[in-house]
């Protein structure tokens, strides 16, 4: 029995296949003892090694596990910045088996629903375009945005990388003569895919600016009204299996999370909150510390 070697790197936690895929297009990936080609598949028997050191193939075979996370605007989704900057993943726990991969991105400025997962399969399937998964944002908007313009924005608009629509729309029309505080206006909008910025330039194609934008579903999964901005809760056996049926993968049979963990109590959403200002602060501190300034006392 053979698999191919990036899903056997994608199960293995390292990334999501697309992202093993450059790696071996990188020349990073060598299978017993020659570099790796795009397209090779290999056995349990074969001695993969990435970037030179040797893959420990689990014989255990890890647990699926999903994240919530509610991204505030201004993080950037990678794992680390350069210039010290917040990134989604400076808060996550510490897994034992694998990696967290993020499915799918946000940018800076787009606050909301981020999934995290173990599972570099299911990761790359809810990522990928065949799949269709629908992500849902509401969105700000500041400008007129007729009747007209809400068909346009549904029926297609050609972007520099190709035709783009929402697959619906819900909200209300800016009323004929609207004063100028009033072109504020809030809509709801899905797509099936997850192309660079095409929420933000799907709007900006029909002269409307885009001031807030938050992801509010991916999938079958809603994000958590309550969950905070900057913190994260792990998903129950029956949301996993949701996510993974909605792409056609098996039931996970196991889970981390007893039912008592999953539920937003008071005190819980308490802890979450002062566990996201005290990071804060943490990372503050350190900025300050690396640019010479004291730190500003409360």
């Amino acid at each position: 029995m053979t698999e191919k070697l990036q899903k056997v790197l994608a199960n293995q936690g390292l990334g999501s296949r697309r992202e093993m895929e450059r790696w071996i297009e990188e020349g990073r990936v060598s299978v017993n003892g020659s570099v790796a080609t795009l397209g090779d598949r290999v056995d349990h028997t074969a001695q993969i090694r990435v970037d030179g050191h040797l893959l420990s193939r689990q014989t255990e075979q890890p647990i699926c596990r999903v994240l919530m996370y509610n991204k505030p605007e201004g993080e950037l989704c990678s794992r680390h910045d350069p210039e010290g900057r917040d990134t989604v993943f400076d808060r996550l726990p510490a897994i034992r088996l694998g990696r967290w991969i993020t499915v799918g991105r946000l940018d800076m400025n787009t606050s909301g629903l981020l999934l995290f997962t173990n599972d570099g399969e299911l990761a790359n399937r809810l990522m990928h375009p065949k799949c269709e998964v629908e992500r849902e944002y509401a969105v700000r908007v500041f400008g007129e945005v007729s009747t007209k313009t809400l068909n346009t924005l549904q029926k297609g608009v050609e972007l520099d990388d190709g035709e783009a629509k929402f697959l619906t729309i819900s909200g209300t029309p800016t009323p004929q003569h609207a004063e100028e505080e009033s072109m504020n206006r809030w809509f709801n909008v899905t797509l099936k895919e997850g192309r660079n910025r095409e929420v933000r330039r799907l709007w900006e194609s029909q002269g409307v600016q885009v001031s807030r934008l938050i992801r509010v579903k991916y999938g079958p999964i809603e994000l958590q009204k309550r969950l905070p901005q900057g913190a994260w809760v792990e998903l129950g056996l029956e949301d996993v299996n949701a996510l993974r049926n909605h792409v056609q993968l098996p039931d996970e049979t196991q889970t981390m999370v007893n039912v008592r963990q999953g539920k937003l109590d008071h005190a819980r959403l308490s802890r979450m909150r002062r566990s996201v200002k005290k990071h804060k602060v943490r990372k503050q501190q350190g900025l300050n510390k690396r640019a010479g300034r004291p730190a500003k006392r409360k």
